[in-house]
């Protein structure tokens, strides 16, 4: 993402796209980064994935599982747990609704001015 986005608002946005990507496979934290990157969260630096990660974890939506790694030390992957696979269907339909109801309003508000 090349414009600044407000901390708290991607805050919580990426928390649910940490929980999507989760539910593809499981990943470690510079994997996340990457796959971010591929859907268009760019320049999320890599101290912001990985305070989330944490987050998620103490919170039992994700667990961590040391791997071997062949590229050095070994990698933590992520995978989620049933309690995250709840938390990210509600987050998926929060996010829907929240979504309808901003463009709703940006529509209303294009309608008025034009």
């Amino acid at each position: 993402m090349t414009n600044k986005i407000d901390s708290q608002m991607l805050k919580g946005i990426l928390y649910g796209c940490i929980l999507l990507l989760l539910s593809k496979k499981e990943m470690y934290g510079y994997m996340i980064s990457e796959e971010l990157d591929i859907y268009g969260f760019k320049n999320i630096s890599k101290g912001t994935i990985y305070p989330l990660l944490l987050s998620l974890e103490k919170k039992g939506l994700i667990i961590g599982d040391l791997k071997p790694s062949i590229y050095g030390p070994r990698r933590k992957y992520y995978s989620l747990t049933e309690k995250g696979i709840k938390e990210k269907q509600e987050f998926f339909k929060e996010w829907n609704q929240l979504n309808s109801c901003l463009t709703n309003l940006i529509k209303g508000v294009y309608e008025y001015e034009n």
